[in-house]
């Protein structure tokens, strides 16, 4: 089945609402990569998922998360707040559900690391900070459990103005609707909604690290292909598929 259109919102209800959480101060840094390199790291049953011009992307995208809240009651304000820096890649299924995968979500609060492993996600503690300056923008980390300890990086960027009208590929890394992960066995979808991301363009001053790497994607270097830059959304998960 051909891949669904991609939409600013979720093209279909999420369900009953599984866990809900805030993205704040949300960068996006992406390069594109050959088809090929992404396939054998996907689950079973998904493909890579690509832009017009048949390139995917990996995704190395840092912020805050804010107030995980579990099955529609009020988020917590301690144990659900938590820097989050993930590595992600692009995915469709035979379905034609547009998602990501997850190569490593390296998180400084160790608690949400370990009920997230449980759940099959690839959740790793990492000593993290965040900083700004005026529209400048620094995220550090250096991972601690379970390794490759030291494994992380410092990014730095510039927020630029606003896009009124993302264009296809800023919709494409944005608009993500659900990840694909393997769990007890099997490929499922979990589903998410939230409302359209609103975008600014960014300038990467700064990145030195090896999270890339690290995810199993060691050829990707160079300046990225997109850089951009969200104050963020409030999200709800629903049941996985």
């Amino acid at each position: 089945m051909d891949a669904e259109e991609v939409t600013d919102t979720a093209p279909r209800p999420a369900g009953r609402t599984l866990f809900s959480q805030g993205w704040r101060d949300v960068a996006f840094v992406h390069w594109a990569l050959d088809p090929a390199v992404v396939a054998p790291l996907l689950p079973p049953g998904t493909r890579p998922d690509t832009t017009p011009d048949g390139r995917t992307w990996a995704g190395l995208v840092p912020f805050r998360m804010r107030r995980i809240g579990v099955l529609g009651l009020p988020g917590l304000p301690w144990v659900g707040s938590f820097l989050e820096t993930n590595v992600r890649l692009y995915s469709v299924d035979a379905r034609g559900r547009r998602g990501v995968v997850f190569r490593s979500l390296d998180a400084d609060r160790l608690l949400p690391v370990l009920v997230a492993r449980a759940a099959g996600l690839p959740y790793l503690w990492s000593r993290m900070r965040f900083d700004r300056d005026g529209d400048v923008l620094t995220y550090t980390s250096r991972r601690r459990w379970p390794g490759p300890r030291g494994a992380g990086g410092r990014m730095e960027l510039r927020v630029g103005p606003r896009l009124t009208d993302p264009g296809p590929v800023e919709r494409f890394l944005t608009g993500r609707w659900g990840l694909h992960q393997t769990a007890f066995g099997r490929t499922r979808y979990w589903p998410n909604e939230h409302p359209a991301w609103p975008l600014h363009r960014a300038e990467l001053l700064t990145w030195d690290g090896d999270l890339l790497a690290a995810a199993g994607l060691p050829g990707v270097e160079g300046p990225p292909d997109s850089v951009l830059f969200s104050p963020g959304v409030d999200v709800r998960f629903g049941p996985r598929l």
